[in-house]
């Protein structure tokens, strides 16, 4: 079964603070709808300060996971910062001691990564949060597992659902957080840790698939 050399991979995470980065204006202008408009901006020095302390040599996965979670819990303020940094931190958890990562397990290290923001917050799929992105991702996933797709398939298909599950938060009426205050009123906007979500996801998918051996 094909899979991603782990030893190397490390650089998926640079490439995660690119891409917040370079939608840094779009996640706060989502954020400031409903909320304070800052998501954007502290992503960004989160995930900027993680690139910066992997240096040019970012190394393994698991370890490059680590110094990312460990920038977001200390850099972020808000929620996102602890949500993203335990997310990160548990899907390192996951992969440790792993010298490629395949369909299953990238659908493991994600689970990791859900029943940790689960566990330290209150949402719940519906609820308006980044949740409503991540379970249909690692439920299309799952079923692309199911049915014997290929990786590169099924990561096609976990990003085509992130997609479908962000913009489904549009609809939603937010119940958690300070957008939760607003009620009706959040209704028919984006939620910013929804789009935050999709982005990692979309961006992990591309990069995994690049590395495919």
């Amino acid at each position: 079964m094909s899979g991603v050399p782990l030893a190397a991979a490390g650089g998926l995470v640079p490439e995660l603070a690119a891409a917040i980065s370079a939608n840094r204006a779009w996640l706060s202008e989502i954020d400031g709808a409903i909320g304070d408009g800052d998501h954007g901006v502290n992503m960004d020095k989160g995930f900027a300060l993680a690139a910066r302390n992997l240096g040019g040599h970012p190394g393994a996965l698991a370890p490059a996971l680590r110094t990312l979670s460990d920038a977001l819990l200390s850099g972020v303020g808000g929620s996102m910062g602890p949500l993203y940094g335990t997310f990160f931190q548990d899907m390192a958890g996951a992969i440790e001691g792993a010298a490629t990562l395949d369909a299953p397990g990238l659908a493991r290290m994600l689970r990791a990564g859900m029943a940790g923001v689960m566990d330290l917050g209150e949402a719940r799929p519906g609820d308006k949060t980044l949740l409503d992105t991540l379970v249909p991702a690692l439920d299309a996933l799952d079923a692309a597992i199911a049915a014997g797709a290929p990786f590169a398939e099924a990561l096609d298909r976990m990003s085509e659902a992130a997609e479908r599950g962000r913009d489904a938060t549009r609809g939603m009426v937010a119940r958690i957080g300070r957008a939760a205050r607003l009620g009706e009123r959040s209704r028919g906007t984006l939620d910013a840790g929804a789009a935050s979500c999709c982005l990692i996801l979309q961006t992990l998918a591309s990069g995994l698939k690049r590395r495919i051996a």
